[in-house]
């Protein structure tokens, strides 16, 4: 009976555990949607994410964009051939209306965007995103990236 039980217990604590996006708090499935949005280069859903006031900063770059069109014409430009590009959570978490992700962003796309002409590069770089919300109308007012660059230059340093 205690073999079995133990038995029992190792395979449900063995899958893991997936939390429901509508189990999260809505400022957390709204930062989903919009790096979804983000991530899948969905420029048509990206432009109702934000206004003229919204900000997208990459303070670790140096680099900050203001207002919708702004940010949509970095955002084509940075993302011009990148092949795939995703974001991996691993931690989320909010206080009100901000909201703090963690996780490795991952870049495949052409080596030119990176100083490596005819090459293909893949990157995965650790970085945290925080996200000012706007709840009532669903917006982004801050989009802020920390993002590990070392790390990047050490990938990008061997391929």
């Amino acid at each position: 009976m205690r073999l079995a039980l133990i038995s029992f217990l190792l395979v449900l604590f063995s899958f893991p555990a997936f939390a429901n996006i509508g189990d999260m708090p809505k400022e957390q499935q709204l930062a989903i949607k919009y790096i979804q949005a983000l991530t899948h280069q969905d420029y048509s859903s990206l432009s109702g994410f934000y206004n003229r006031d919204s900000v997208f900063n990459d303070r670790t770059a140096g680099r900050k964009y203001t207002g919708r069109r702004h940010i949509l014409q970095f955002l084509k430009r940075a993302h011009r051939g990148v092949l795939e590009y995703d974001f991996n959570i691993e931690h989320m978490f909010n206080s009100g209306s901000l909201v703090v992700l963690i996780g490795n962003y991952r870049y495949k796309g052409p080596g030119e965007l990176f100083g490596k002409p005819g090459r293909i590069i893949d990157i995965a770089i650790p970085g945290v995103t925080t996200l000012r919300l706007d709840m009532t109308h669903e917006r982004i007012k801050e989009h802020q990236d920390l993002m590990d660059y070392q790390t990047m230059s050490d990938q990008l340093s061997v391929q």
